[in-house]
């Protein structure tokens, strides 16, 4: 039989994992680069954020995976290959089953749907880009999409200076809400330029029920957005106003809460829950134009010194995903193949 150089697929590195249970698992090896499906484009990776739920990928905590399986759900760089038009775009991303159920960001190279693939701001780099996604489409699809939380309201937002928690201010500014927001301790609270939060609650001396109500003339918040769960969840419910509705997207290492249910119905209390990777990646698409569009108009703030980036080079990749399981790392990391 003859060799066809041709039809070689081309190489890349990537880190990957057979198996799940340990971080040990995760190795940087040369795989084949991907090959386009129909709708699809191939972008060379420029910038890769890790989230929390890349490590629980890796860890076995997220039934959807199947193996083998590349990480990674945030994604910046530039189309190679697609539509002639569209060859040449910078651009970012994050949804669907990346990283699950099909191969993410942490290589050279990734295959996605081209409705995913959304041209970067100006002035956005590459690494800020690839902070944005999974932040913002989880904070959307709480506050616009579940809560549908409207200019005339107050939030409560808990894990406030997370990530998620930051797009999530930003998000509900522009709506025109009203904004609070907790710290672990009074010294962890922003100074007051940093965020649109019009009031902060310390978690270490303040009883977080009866602060929200002072802060909103005993009526409560019409809508908590909960990151942070556990111990938290019942003080969330304690806050909300009649009728309000409070979004949980994560739970402690208790996963089991309890709550006084004769309180919440009296309440006539909303209770919902949100997971990103329920999204497909046209309705991760049409949030990320939006976003877009707003980062272009300075209605949301791209991650600033307040937000900062930690960036590595893709082969220190594994040692970056234990450093960050083990709390070595504090600051956003982005890989860069």
């Amino acid at each position: 039989m003859s060799f066809d150089p041709a039809r070689m697929v081309p190489a890349m590195r990537a880190l990957r994992f057979e198996k799940t249970g340990s971080l040990d698992e995760l190795k940087l090896t040369d795989i084949a680069r991907p090959m386009l499906a129909e709708g699809e484009v191939l972008i060379q990776v420029k910038a890769a954020a890790i989230n929390p739920s890349d490590i629980k990928n890796v860890l076995g905590k997220m039934h959807e995976t199947s193996l083998p399986r590349t990480p990674g759900r945030d994604f910046a760089g530039v189309i190679v290959e697609g539509p002639p038009d569209v060859v040449g775009s910078s651009v970012f991303g994050t949804g669907g089953d990346l990283g699950f159920g099909r191969d993410g960001s942490h290589a050279e190279y990734i295959a996605v749907p081209a409705a995913v693939a959304v041209p970067i701001s100006k002035g956005i780099s590459f690494e800020s880009a690839a902070t944005l996604g999974l932040p913002f489409i989880t904070a959307y699809a709480a506050l616009v999409s579940a809560a549908g939380l409207r200019s005339e309201e107050t939030i409560l937002i808990t894990g406030t200076t997370g990530a998620v928690g930051r797009a999530a201010v930003s998000i509900a500014a522009s709506l025109g809400a009203t904004v609070l927001g907790t710290a672990r301790s009074a010294s962890k609270i922003p100074r007051a330029d940093a965020m649109p939060v019009a009031h902060w609650i310390d978690l270490e001396s303040d009883e977080l029920p009866v602060k929200v109500r002072e802060a909103t003339g005993g009526r409560g918040a019409d809508v908590v957005f909960d990151l942070i769960g556990g111990g938290m969840f019942e003080k969330c419910l304690a806050s909300l106003a009649h009728r309000g509705r409070q979004v949980a997207i994560a739970s402690g290492p208790e996963r089991r809460v309890s709550f006084d249910l004769i309180a919440f119905y009296h309440n006539e209390s909303r209770l919902l829950g949100v997971d990103s990777l329920k999204l497909s990646f046209e309705e991760t698409g049409a949030i990320l134009r939006e976003l877009s569009s707003g980062l272009e108009k300075g209605v949301y703030p791209p991650p600033s010194i307040e937000e900062p980036i930690q960036v590595f080079p893709l082969e220190q990749g594994v040692q970056v995903y234990r450093d960050l399981a083990e709390g070595r790392i504090r600051q956003k990391a982005v890989l860069v193949p």
